[in-house]
C-alpha cells in the first residue's frame, strides 16, 4: 500500500534489498492478513537464517560446556565460541580478544562497569557524567553506584532539536568527573554523537570513558581504537544475533584491576574456604556456564552484517531516513521529536491529539509493526513534555516500501479520529 503520491521502491542504495530480506524468514510472513512491515528495529532485530542454522546446528551436532572438558565436543563447542570472541575483537577493532567480555547485553555490560570499577574507585563527592538523552540502562546503574559511594550524577543537556550542547558537556566535565557515560546513538531521537570528541574531553580532565553503542553497533562501523574510549558496550540481538548475549569491551589493564562482578566457576584461579583468587580476563568476569550458543550465533551475525558491509548499511539507512522524513511531513499533525544534525535511521513522532499507545496499536491492524512507549528514556519524554512516543526504526533489510506502508497507516490513523 503506497501513500497518496508517493512512489514505491524495492531498494534504496547500493543494497540489493529484495536478496537481503530472503535470508529473513520472519519477514516472509503475513500478520493480521497484511504483509508485515517491521519497523521496530531499535528494540530488537530479526534474525537472518545464517544466524538460525548456527544456533541449531551447535545445538543438534557439537553441543557441550566449554574449556576444561577433554573430549571432542567440548574442544569443538570451546573452539566456537573463543572463534566468536575473535569476530568481535575485529569486529570492534579492539587489541586484544582478551579484553572481549561476553554479558547478557548493554545493559549487564554497563551494570558490569558501574558496579566494578565504580565501586572500587568512585568516592564521596566524584562526579559521573551522562547526558539527557540517554538510556535507562546508561542511567540507572550509575544511581545505583553513586548511592552506594557517595558520587554525584552530573547531566549534560540536548537542545530542542536533540543535539548534545557539547559546550555544556565540555562545562560539567571537570577536575571531580571520574567517568563519563555516553550513548553513541539515542535509541529514543537517533541522534548520532561525537564520541570522539566526547571521550577527548572526558580523558583532558582526566577521568575515563564509556561508550553505549546498542544502538551504534548495528548500524555503522565501530572502531574503539578510533574512538579512543576505555568501555565499550553493545547488545547482540539488535545486531540480528540472539536475545541473552552481549559484549563488553574494555582496556585490558582495566579489566586486571577491576575487581569480579559475580562469583563462581570459571572465574576463579583456585579457591579455599579461606579465599580465593580470580582468573585472568575476561575470565573472571564470565562466571558460571556463558550462554555459549548465544555467543556463537553473535559471530554468525556478525559474520553476516560484515559480509553486507557496515557502511552500505549505513548509507542505506540514512537514504531511508531521508525518504522518511519527506514521506512523515505529509501526515497532517504529525511532528517528529528529535532532528539533530547527525542522526541514524529512527524517526520518533507524535500526534498531540492522539496517544501513541493508539497510533502503535492501529498501525499494528494494518501490519506495520512500530514501538509505541517512552522507550526506556523517559527523562528524553520529559525534556519535550510528552508521555511517549511512537517510533519507526530501520534495517538493513527495509525498503521505501515499508515507509509508504506506515505513511498510509498513518493517514489511517488520522482518519479513524476524524481529523
Amino acid at each position: 500500500m503506497s501513500a497518496p503520491g508517493r512512489s514505491v521502491a524495492a531498494t534504496v542504495g547500493a543494497l540489493d534489498v529484495e536478496r537481503l530480506r530472503r535470508d529473513f524468514p520472519a519477514l516472509a510472513q503475513e500478520v493480521r492478513g497484511r504483509r508485515l512491515v517491521y519497523l521496530d528495529n531499535a528494540a530488537t532485530a530479526h534474525k537472518p537464517r545464517a544466524v538460525l542454522e548456527a544456533v541449531q546446528h551447535h545445538y543438534a551436532c557439537e553441543y557441550s560446556n566449554v574449556h576444561r572438558g577433554v573430549h571432542w565436543l567440548s574442544e569443538r563447542a570451546t573452539e566456537a565460541y573463543e572463534g566468536a570472541r575473535e569476530k568481535v575483537r575485529a569486529f570492534l577493532n579492539a587489541p586484544d580478544r582478551r579484553e572481549i567480555v561476553f554479558v547478557r547485553g548493554t545493559t549487564e555490560a554497563i551494570n558490569l562497569v558501574a558496579a566494578s570499577w565504580g565501586g572500587a574507585n568512585l568516592r564521596p563527592g566524584d562526579e559521573v557524567l551522562v547526558t539527557e538523552m540517554e538510556h535507562h540502562s546508561n542511567i540507572v546503574p550509575w544511581q545505583l553506584v553513586c548511592e552506594r559511594t557517595g558520587a554525584v550524577l552530573r547531566v549534560a543537556p540536548i537542545d530542542d532539536d536533540g543535539n548534545l550542547l557539547v559546550e555544556e558537556f565540555e562545562r560539567l566535565c571537570g577536575e571531580r568527573t571520574r567517568i563519563v557515560a555516553v550513548t553513541q546513538l539515542s535509541n529514543a531521537l537517533g541522534t548520532i554523537n561525537p564520541v570522539r570528541r566526547l571521550v577527548e574531553i572526558a580523558h583532558a580532565h582526566g577521568a575515563l570513558a564509556l561508550v553505549d553503542g546498542a544502538q551504534a553497533a548495528p548500524h555503522m562501523p565501530v572502531d574503539v581504537q578510533a574512538l579512543g574510549c576505555d568501555f565499550y558496550a553493545f547488545s547482540g540481538h539488535k545486531l540480528y544475533g540472539p536475545t541473552g548475549i552481549g559484549v563488553l569491551w574494555a582496556r585490558r589493564e582495566l579489566l586486571e584491576a577491576m575487581p569480579p562482578y559475580q562469583g563462581g566457576g570459571e572465574m576463579i584461579r583456585q579457591v579455599t574456604f579461606e579465599g580465593s583468587t580470580w582468573a585472568p580476563p575476561p575470565a573472571k568476569f564470565e562466571a558460571g556456564t556463558p550462554h555459549i550458543v548465544g555467543a556463537i550465533g553473535l559471530g554468525a551475525a556478525i559474520d553476516y552484517v560484515r559480509g553486507v558491509g557496515l557502511e552500505a548499511i549505513a548509507r542505506h539507512e540514512r537514504e531511508l531516513l531521508a525518504y522518511a522524513d519527506e514521506a512523515l511531513a505529509e501526515v497532517p499533525g504529525l511532528r517528529v521529536i528529535g532532528r539533530a544534525r547527525e542522526r541514524a535511521g529512527l524517526v520518533s513522532f507524535v500526534f498531540d491529539d492522539i496517544h501513541p499507545h493508539d497510533v502503535g496499536t492501529i498501525l499494528d491492524h494494518e501490519g506495520v509493526a512500530v514501538r509505541a512507549g517512552h522507550h526506556c528514556a523517559m527523562p528524553v519524554m520529559q525534556r519535550y513534555g510528552v508521555p511517549a512516543t511512537a517510533r519507526a526504526s530501520f534495517a538493513l533489510y527495509n525498503t521505501r516500501e515499508d515507509i509508504d506502508a506506515l505513511v498510509a497507516a498513518l493517514h489511517r490513523v488520522r482518519s479513524m479520529f476524524g481529523r
